[in-house]
């Protein structure tokens, strides 16, 4: 079955999911193709023009360094696609190794799961702010930190699946024959924890640009020069009153895109698992 033939069965009927997956691929184009797009140089300054309304000369407006909104936001983009996707690695893999280790060597879970409740009891912000106050504020820090705070999520949710499963017939049938426990493990327990990974890595996707977003907003994400949809809003709080468009557009895209990934996550787990599925059509 091919990949549009998935995609049509799974958003069948959901229209809203739909129209999230469209905007989501629209964001991901738009940052691939950024340089063939924007009008200026995202980090060119002309205070000549600072602070001017959206127009036909600048879509977005301009910012209090005249610097083109729009031509930010897009790039702004490519940073949502980066940490988005890189925290969804850092988290499954962290995340989904200790929770299936933890599982299945249950003395070493004693252990790992205790680490993770300590790091579940703080809030996701919390534990955040607190991690990089540690480390400097870099593009891979950001991502390195995020993941870590969806990792403990991950962590919870593949511990008690793999326990489940470890109990199971095929794993039994796997011992039997001889298996080891890496090969029991990545060969056999693996393969049914993708699915759940898939609609996990889709609500840490939305997520994390929420936690990148609020970390740039109060100092301690990406560097203060790196366009940004977060480092957008940090920028030009102080001109809500007098330039309002600078904190309209990249918080309308933090929206659209974070509300638009967690459609798409709903459609994937009604997918999935049928008991999940929404009566009402069309959403």
């Amino acid at each position: 079955m091919t990949v549009l033939a998935v995609t049509g069965r799974i958003f069948r009927g959901r229209l809203l999911a739909s129209l999230g997956l469209a905007w989501l691929c629209l964001v991901v184009l738009a940052a691939i193709f950024a340089p063939l797009i924007v009008p200026y140089d995202p980090l060119d300054i002309d205070p000549v023009v600072r602070l001017t309304p959206p127009g036909a000369e600048h879509l977005f407006g301009t910012d209090h360094f005249g610097r083109d909104t729009f031509s930010r936001s897009i790039y702004g983009a490519r940073m949502a696609i980066v940490i988005g996707i890189g925290s969804v690695f850092v988290a499954l893999v962290a995340g989904g190794l200790t929770g299936m280790l933890s599982a299945y060597y249950t003395r070493l879970g004693s252990v790992l799961m205790r680490v993770v409740d300590v790091l579940m009891a703080f809030p996701a912000l919390l534990l955040a702010l607190v991690l990089m106050t540690l480390l400097e504020r870099s593009v891979v820090n950001t991502v390195i930190v995020i993941g870590i705070v969806y990792a403990t999520t991950t962590a919870r949710i593949l511990f008690g699946m793999t326990l489940k499963l470890k109990g199971e017939v095929f794993v039994d049938a796997a011992t039997c024959s001889g298996a080891g426990n890496a090969s029991i493990l990545f060969r056999h327990i693996l393969p049914n924890l993708v699915s759940p990974l898939l609609v996990q890595a889709s609500f840490i996707f939305a997520f994390a640009q929420l936690q990148a977003a609020a970390l740039d907003f109060l100092g301690l994400g990406l560097p203060p020069e790196v366009p940004s949809w977060g480092n957008m809003l940090a920028e030009s709080r102080i001109y809500v009153t007098r330039a309002s468009w600078l904190l309209l557009f990249p918080g309308a895209l933090i929206i659209l895109s974070v509300f638009s990934m967690n459609l798409v996550g709903d459609a994937l787990r009604d997918s999935i698992d049928p008991r999940f599925k929404n009566d009402i059509k069309g959403v």
